[in-house]
C-alpha cells in the first residue's frame, strides 16, 4: 500500500493516503501549464461511521504562489465512511509551473458534533525534467 500511496497522515483514527501522477497529455510546456491527477484514500479506523463535510487545500507553485480552495464535500460528494472502510476518489491539479506542492484538510463530523479536521499530508507536484 505504502508504494502506491507513498504519503499519508493519520489524524483521530482517520488516515489519509495521497498518490500523485503527473499528466503530461493534459499540460502544455509552451504554454507555462502543467497538470497532475492526485488519488485520495480516506480509511476510517474508528468504531463509528464519519462523514466528509468539506475541503480545505493550501496549493503553493515553484514562485512561491498560493492558492486556497475551500469547498464543499469531494468531487460533489460528501460521502459517509463506515468503521473499517475506506472511499477514494481522483481529481486534479493545474499549475503554471512545472513544481508545487499541495497540503490541507478535511471537515469531518462523527456520530455528533463537534466537526474535527483530518490532515491531508504534504505531497510534491514535480513535473519529470527533460534534458536537452
Amino acid at each position: 500500500m505504502e508504494n502506491f500511496f507513498p504519503f499519508a497522515e493519520t489524524t483521530d483514527g482517520i488516515t489519509i493516503r495521497v498518490s500523485v501522477t503527473f499528466l503530461p497529455e493534459q499540460s502544455d510546456v509552451d504554454g507555462n501549464r502543467w497538470f497532475w491527477a492526485y488519488h485520495i484514500r480516506i480509511e476510517n479506523h474508528r468504531d463509528s461511521a464519519i462523514q466528509l463535510l468539506t475541503r480545505h487545500w493550501r496549493i503553493s507553485d515553484a514562485r512561491g504562489g498560493l492558492h486556497k480552495v475551500d469547498g464543499e464535500g469531494v468531487i460533489g460528494e460528501q460521502p459517509i465512511i463506515q468503521p473499517g472502510k475506506a472511499h477514494d476518489y481522483v481529481s486534479g491539479c493545474p499549475l503554471n509551473t512545472p513544481s508545487g506542492a499541495m497540503e490541507g484538510y478535511f471537515t469531518m463530523v462523527g456520530e455528533a458534533p463537534p466537526a474535527f479536521e483530518v490532515r491531508i499530508p504534504h505531497f510534491p507536484l514535480m513535473a519529470p525534467t527533460v534534458e536537452p
